[in-house]
């Protein structure tokens, strides 16, 4: 090439340039060599005109590429440039350059090779006739054959905007993802400035990350299959991941099992890397995570790959959309591989929906948060006796009020709520609920059973309600850290069921048990004055914290974590508000009373709309009595009617820890109740103890 040549390829720069040859990441080197290329033609499968004319007319539809091979006059090297195609009725095509304006070439120069169409697996060569070339474009006729190599097992495919950051022990690279396939992928990375690619050794692992914008799409160890092409662009590095599946969460001895549903789901997708849309069929599914099979040569999906957003579509109708990532890909065989999926997030509301689907194949009876008839509801509560009589009394004058909120509840399926039931030909035989009472803790209530063919109707939705949270707290949407329940320690079927486990696991900070004293206090009297020396206030950090060492050293328990009373840095929507913007209404503050700044008394004041709980522990006062001395239920009561004034019903529950204190000072207290709270860590320890000491098979 002569000077002037020279000069009109300057503005190329050697980058550029070289980007216009680069597509070797999908035509091996072996393709250059005309003595292997032509070996590798003869066995090739050949295409007929039709078929050559239909692939090129659908990469002119698709706005794709195709290549162009040229050799170089003087050096016999081979390259590639990139070009579009224009529409090909007959013999002639015309392609445009792809990158623009390829004038300092002098291609005129160079000697015609092939034009080359790649698919990132098959690869075809077509013969042609030169018939024109300039800066613009390129002329060719077309043979009547085509030959067509299967170059990869599992196809490539080119990616863009997807950046890459590869890191080995202190060593850090950062670039782009060129192309990938199940089995691997190419990056191009330049070091840190205050690293070295001397520093990254081949042999050990490396650890990389891929980026769709800020978002992880792929997180995965790797081993480096080979590297080269240094130059200002950085290196190609080609990785292998490491074929061990994911282990997103702990493993759990008794795991949520998989079904096969009929009609079969599907999954779609936009595929984070290529950015195309996937689609595959769903093997199994259960309220955790699927399985598919997807074809062997085709594969797309990788181990550590994040789908932000995916779709499991039901039956043509039902859309669930979730947050998925590929744990593992094996059993391949020469048609297909399974790829298993686990759920990272999905909103309450679809989880809901998965879950009565899995339910219902299990036993149609099963629903899970779908449409109640609130008048069965009722008619179910009293015939059970769950509603009382005296229980009944405490909320008779505002029946209308509680039937509305539960027309909301179990009618309108607010995310602040779940029930769980069994039915048969619209009469409930069992129900149980649970409703998020604080930030990130849900109180499970209101369970009650009636018979139906002999079979233990309570233990199923006990069976649900479990299955359904041994799921539902790893999703972040769920805002569930903590489950809860109240009752009473002589009522022997909460006892067992919850108390027992308590008991037996021995740890109060994987699920704790405390007594509280009960008394219903009265409301709409006049705030009462404190004697001299006594006063009450919202609580500060510096009390809660003195709260928490109070607890930490009488009980050990989880209350202080599941009322969420510790300063927390902003986690999104608060619950105060989610209620607000669901028509509801629910509140929580903590007051101190105080003696001479000695603390003596917290109190956790609850407030929502009546009926929520029917035992309305949520319009409740909890005190916990850190220093009994001085403090009389003459003083205690007189703080507890500052906060009266608050409620709309006519008496509130008030729950007195410890137990000691209420009898100590002769508190007119009813009865008393366990305060069960389970850290959801633990909740497959609950399971297999339920599972061992009662049968309940998972």
């Amino acid at each position: 090439m002569n000077s002037r040549n020279s000069a009109q390829v300057l503005p190329f720069e050697m980058g550029s340039l070289r980007r216009l040859f680069e597509d070797e990441l999908l035509l091996p080197p072996w393709l250059f060599k005309q003595q292997e290329l032509s070996s590798a033609l003869e066995s090739a499968k050949k295409l007929d005109h039709s078929e050559l004319l239909n692939k090129i007319n659908y990469i002119h539809f698709m706005g794709q590429d195709l290549y162009i091979n040229m050799r170089h006059p003087r050096y016999k090297e081979g390259i590639l440039l990139k070009a579009h195609p224009e529409p090909c009725m007959g013999s002639d095509v015309t392609c445009h350059w792809a990158d623009g304006d390829l004038s300092g070439l002098n291609l005129e120069s160079y000697e015609f090779q092939w034009l080359i169409i790649c698919d990132g697996q098959l690869i075809v060569f077509v013969p042609a006739t030169l018939l024109s070339i300039g800066g613009q474009s390129i002329s060719l006729k077309l043979h009547e054959q085509a030959y067509a190599l299967g170059q990869r097992k599992v196809r490539r495919y080119l990616c863009e905007s997807v950046r890459a950051e590869l890191m080995q022990s202190g060593f850090v690279a950062k670039g782009t993802l060129i192309d990938f396939s199940p089995l691997g992928f190419r990056i191009r990375v330049n070091p840190d400035a205050q690293c070295s690619f001397n520093w990254l050794n081949p042999e050990e692992m490396v650890c990389i990350n891929l980026y769709n914008g800020e978002n992880v799409v792929m997180s995965a160890f790797c081993t480096v299959v080979r590297q080269g092409g240094d130059d200002c662009r950085g290196r190609d590095i080609v990785l292998k991941p490491s074929p061990d599946a994911i282990n997103r969460f702990s493993k759990k001895v008794i795991r949520n099992t998989r079904y096969n549903l009929t009609p079969q789901p599907t999954i779609t997708c936009e595929h984070p890397l290529t950015k195309k849309k996937v689609q595959r069929m769903v093997s199994d599914i259960s309220i955790s995570g699927f399985s598919v099979d997807e074809p062997a040569d085709e594969g797309v999906l990788m181990p550590g790959m994040v789908i932000p957003d995916l779709v499991i579509n039901y039956a043509g109708l039902l859309k669930l959309k979730c947050k998925a990532q590929v744990v593992y890909r094996n059993g391949e065989s020469e048609k297909s591989v399974r790829c298993g999926l686990a759920i990272l997030d999905m909103d309450i509301r679809t989880y809901s929906r998965l879950s009565q689907i899995i339910a219902n194949h299990q036993d149609a009876h099963s629903n899970v948060s779908s449409e109640v008839d609130v008048d069965a509801l009722w008619e179910f509560l009293f015939d059970t006796g769950f509603i009382y009589p005296k229980k009944y009394n405490l909320f008779q004058s505002y029946r209308d009020d509680f039937k509305e909120t539960y027309r909301k509840l179990y009618q309108e399926n607010p995310e602040i709520a779940r029930h769980f039931t069994y039915e048969k030909n619209g009469k409930i035989y069992a129900h149980m609920s649970m409703v998020r009472a604080y930030d990130r803790s849900w109180v499970i209530h209101h369970h009650a059973a009636r018979p139906m063919m002999g079979k233990r109707t309570g233990f199923v939705v006990l069976k649900q309600i479990m299955n359904y949270i041994n799921g539902v707290y790893l999703l972040p949407s769920a805002k569930m850290d903590y489950v809860l329940c109240y009752f009473r320690p002589e009522n022997r079927f909460p006892d067992m069921m919850f108390g027992d486990f308590a008991r037996t696991l021995a740890n109060q900070r994987g699920c704790s048990l405390d007594l509280y004293a009960y008394t219903p206090f009265p409301t709409g009297g006049s705030m009462s004055i404190l004697p001299e020396g006594w006063s009450l206030k919202e609580s500060s950090p510096l009390e809660i914290w003195e709260f928490d060492l109070y607890y930490k050293n009488n009980s050990g328990g989880l209350l202080v974590d599941a009322f969420g009373l510790k300063p927390k840095s902003s986690d999104g929507e608060n619950l105060s508000r989610v209620f607000a913007r669901l028509g509801f209404f629910r509140n929580w503050r903590v007051y101190s009373l105080l003696h001479d700044r000695e603390l003596k008394a917290v109190f956790i004041v609850n407030q929502s709309d009546m009926g929520i709980n029917l035992s309305e522990l949520l319009n409740s006062i909890t005190v916990t009595v850190l220093d009994s001395s001085g403090l009389t239920w003459d003083i205690l009561s007189r703080a507890i009617e500052n906060f009266t004034g608050g409620y709309k019903i006519d008496n509130i529950p008030v729950m007195i820890y410890p137990v000691e204190y209420a009898k100590e000072n002769n508190v007119p207290f009813e009865k008393e109740y366990y305060l069960w709270i389970l850290n959801l860590q633990n909740a497959n320890d609950y399971l297999q103890h339920m599972q061992q000491k009662f049968g309940v098979n998972f």
